[in-house]
């Protein structure tokens, strides 16, 4: 069999019936994610061993081919012929090989396109600071983070430097100049590619994600000296992002990066996507801002109070995620269940919709 040409009818029957992920595995029929549902693409030969090694080596070169053997998993992108480029992940199960792919659009959509808050446009005429968008795998942080960049090299002739692992979406040229650098390919870690930038003259700053102490460390200094920094990061909260990054740091060190945080953050958006009404998914945002009264609580270790401020400051643009779901509730975008279903206080959602 010719697996990469297998493997582009896949990605052709993806891109046609508008399905967000591919998933690819031994002992399975190849299969599409629709709004949220697997769907087995049942006119195809369930996959064995030999077949899944095909695809997965027919898409790499032998460096990443190298790389993945040594390693046991590996992320890149893909583009297929300009139409649209795919995130890739392959990964060992049972001895065998597995792939996930999600399909990013060639279009990078606005922030009104996207049905997040308008407030998320301030961060991106910010000359420093620290944006953080967070939320669990798959909820649309890299999209979130797209839309800002993009309206930056739209509007503002600035130096932008992103540090992704896999890159994901391009950018076409406007005002900005955007280097884009992927991990593995163009660096070799976040780490590096962040103490590098302070010498690349970048004015804005995108990190893909911030994982490890380091990393963290680096992104806050960025945002203290001169630079506008967002980044992502694996939390529900504006609180647990807080936590998150104070626990990251050893004892005697997590006073200082309070201080730093309380100086440096602009804000934080932690997102979900729940089913519509209509069908497809809409964003759930839960936006702090940084501002004397988020600061003040980050400095004294008071987070667990943050949610009682973003509650009582709607005025500067935050919003809760109850307060979030229930507006969507009587928009008619979402239905009262979902909204029960995605809330931490479902009780809340009642009350406020009184």
């Amino acid at each position: 069999m010719d697996y990469l040409l297998y493997f582009r009818k896949l990605l052709e029957i993806v891109i046609k019936e508008n399905a967000s992920d591919l998933l690819i595995s031994v002992g399975h029929y190849p299969n599409i994610r629709i709004t949220g549902q697997l769907i087995p693409l049942v006119k195809e030969n369930i996959l064995t061993a030999e077949d899944t090694e095909g695809i997965a080596f027919s898409v790499m070169s032998k460096l990443k081919k190298d790389k993945f053997l040594l390693e046991k998993e590996i992320d890149f992108s893909y583009d297929f012929d300009g139409k649209n480029r795919f995130r890739v992940n392959l990964f060992f199960q049972r001895g065998s090989i597995s792939l996930a792919l999600r399909c990013i659009s060639n279009n990078i959509r606005t922030i009104e396109e996207l049905n997040i808050p308008p407030v998320l446009h301030d961060f991106t005429s910010r000359s420093q600071g620290l944006v953080l968008i967070t939320g669990a795998s798959s909820q649309g942080k890299t999209t979130t983070l797209a839309a800002l960049i993009d309206e930056i090299n739209h509007t503002r002739p600035v130096h932008v430097i992103t540090i992704e692992d896999p890159i994901e979406y391009i950018y076409e040229p406007d005002r900005a100049i955007i280097d884009q650098r992927e991990i593995s390919q163009d660096t070799i870690s976040f780490t590096n590619a962040l103490r590098s930038t302070f010498r690349q003259n970048p004015d804005v700053i995108m990190v893909g994600e911030m994982r490890d102490l380091e990393t963290i460390s680096t992104t806050i200094t960025a945002a203290e000296t001169g630079h506008l920094v967002f980044a992502t990061l694996h939390t529900n909260s504006a609180a647990q992002t807080i936590h998150r990054i104070v626990d990251v740091f050893p004892a005697d060190q997590q006073n200082q990066i309070r201080f730093q945080l309380a100086g440096s953050l602009l804000g934080i958006v932690a997102q979900r996507l729940v089913p519509r009404i209509k069908g497809g998914f809409i964003p759930v945002c839960e936006v702090m801002l940084g501002n004397a009264a988020t600061a003040t609580l980050i400095r004294e270790n008071k987070t667990h109070e943050i949610s009682a401020v973003i509650e009582t400051s709607a005025r500067e643009g935050m919003i809760s995620a109850n307060r979030y779901l229930v507006d969507l509730v009587r928009k008619k975008e979402i239905s009262l269940k979902i909204a029960m279903d995605h809330s931490s206080d479902p009780t809340e959602i009642k009350n406020l919709l009184r």
